[in-house]
């Protein structure tokens, strides 16, 4: 809020999205593990609006089903441009007196600073009818121009409708608008679409108020790619590439150390903590936690993992969602931990799967062993106890529980819990049959021979 006004912001997501090529709703493609509106989302949330309208036309069900009752919905058909789906949200605002934010689902890293600031020069001592936030790409391409004197505008116009003259100025129009509810839907109204689309552009409003004599400021980012919008999957690649730079960035001027930092790829809720070590080619999924101290060594996956202090991890391990490695712990290569925690000191260094298992402080997992924890139908759970020393090759079928101190020989296949300080060895007998390998061979190649091979 500013002062005692509320905030409603409308988030246009009506369009088709055709140049994305994809059944998913255009806004529903991520960046950094989570999609473009939840980004916006964050951002808007975080000035605790009071409410939060979105226009959504083809595919709509798709964003009911990720949004749920975060926000109402209002429908735009047809999609006559951006000033009809503004109007579209008139009924769900009848009753709301306070400022709105004009914000657009493919544009999602407008920060929550910028919202700000629009708010703050809405109600400013000049009272502006309107603020519309600018930008100056290193080239303007198509993007409707804002002639501007001293932060007030003169005029704005579409790039289809403007002159050489106009054309050449460089503040460009990001689309995005902050009104009072009271003038922008009174102006809306009077918005017609006489003009090389046939459409009812949103901007015309500000022109519309300055032609009744009203004032109307532009706010400038400084940044264009907080205002850059996502239409095509080499958008959307780009976007990804320019996020991953900022979080590569942000990171290490927190305290953490990347070998090659253009192959780290990062979530939108990972959480490093300074002095972890990241080797070359690691990914997080979302949700993942490493405290300080952690090595994390090359070609790893983490996803919805903690990663406790002192740890390591990999290379090329995997963590899924529910792996819990704690204080000086370590997984090494080609292990796979799913919804299992590694207790303090103990180890998997190599092929190994842990999958719904707890492991003790200090325990050994052997090269090879497997946590059987799938029956066909349910999952079970694996207790290995401190200390414990589980041979190379073992399959441990759970249910099971083995005690602290106990010893499984390698290549066992543990059906039954075992106890504190028992050895378990499941081997079967093996049978000795002298000279029988040498007889074999003698005999396989009097054979080939005959037949001339």
């Amino acid at each position: 809020m500013s002062g005692n006004r509320p905030i409603a912001a409308v988030i246009l997501a009506a369009g088709k999205g055709t140049r994305m090529k994809s059944a998913r709703h255009k806004v529903l493609h991520e960046v950094g593990g989570r999609s473009m509106i939840e980004h916006l989302l964050a951002s808007v949330e975080a000035l605790a609006p009071q409410r939060l309208v979105t226009i959504v036309g083809e595919s709509r069900e798709q964003l009911h089903d990720a949004l749920g009752e975060r926000v109402s919905f209002a429908v735009q058909e047809p999609q006559l441009g951006t000033g009809h789906a503004v109007q579209q949200a008139k009924e769900a605002l009848a009753d709301f007196d306070g400022d709105v934010l004009v914000l657009y689902g493919d544009v999602p890293f407008v920060s929550t600073e910028t919202m700000r600031a629009m708010i703050a020069r809405l109600n400013a001592a000049d009272t502006p009818a309107s603020v519309v936030l600018g930008f100056e790409p290193e080239d303007p391409l198509r993007y409707g121009r804002i002639i501007s004197q001293q932060g007030q505008i003169i005029k704005m116009v579409e790039w289809k409708d403007a002159s050489e003259e106009e054309r050449a100025c460089t503040l460009c129009n990001s689309g995005l608008l902050a009104a009072r509810s009271q003038d922008l839907f009174a102006l809306l109204d009077r918005v017609s679409n006489d003009n090389a689309q046939a459409e009812y552009y949103l901007p015309d409003i500000v022109n519309i108020a300055i032609a009744d004599g009203h004032n109307c400021a532009v706010v400038s980012t400084s940044r264009p790619d907080e205002v850059a919008g996502i239409n095509s999957r080499a958008e959307l690649a780009a976007a990804e590439a320019q996020w991953q730079d900022l979080k590569r960035g942000e990171a290490m001027d927190a305290g953490v150390t990347m070998r090659a930092p253009e192959t780290v790829f990062f979530s939108w809720d990972t959480d490093i903590a300074e002095d972890v070590v990241i080797e070359p080619n690691v990914v997080f999924g979302p949700g993942v936690k490493i405290e300080s101290g952690a090595h994390i060594k090359a070609f790893s996956h983490l996803e919805g993992a903690h990663v406790g202090p002192d740890t390591e991890v990999g290379p090329y391990a995997r963590l899924r969602p529910g792996a819990v490695l704690e204080k000086g712990s370590k997984i090494g290569n080609f292990v796979e931990i799913k919804k299992a925690t590694l207790g303090e000191g103990a180890k998997a260094s190599h092929l190994t799967y842990l999958g719904d298992a707890t492991v003790g402080a200090g325990a050994n997992i052997g090269a090879g062993t497997i946590t059987c924890n799938y029956d066909g139908y349910f999952k079970h759970q694996t207790t290995i106890g401190e200390r414990a020393f589980i041979g190379s090759n073992s399959a441990l079928v759970a249910p099971l529980n083995i005690g602290a101190d106990a010893i499984v020989a390698a290549g066992s296949a543990v059906t039954r819990d075992v106890a504190e300080g028992e050895l378990r060895m499941v081997r079967a007998e093996q049978m000795v049959k002298p000279g029988w390998a040498d007889r074999f061979h003698d005999a396989m190649k009097k054979k080939k021979k005959a037949e001339g091979k």
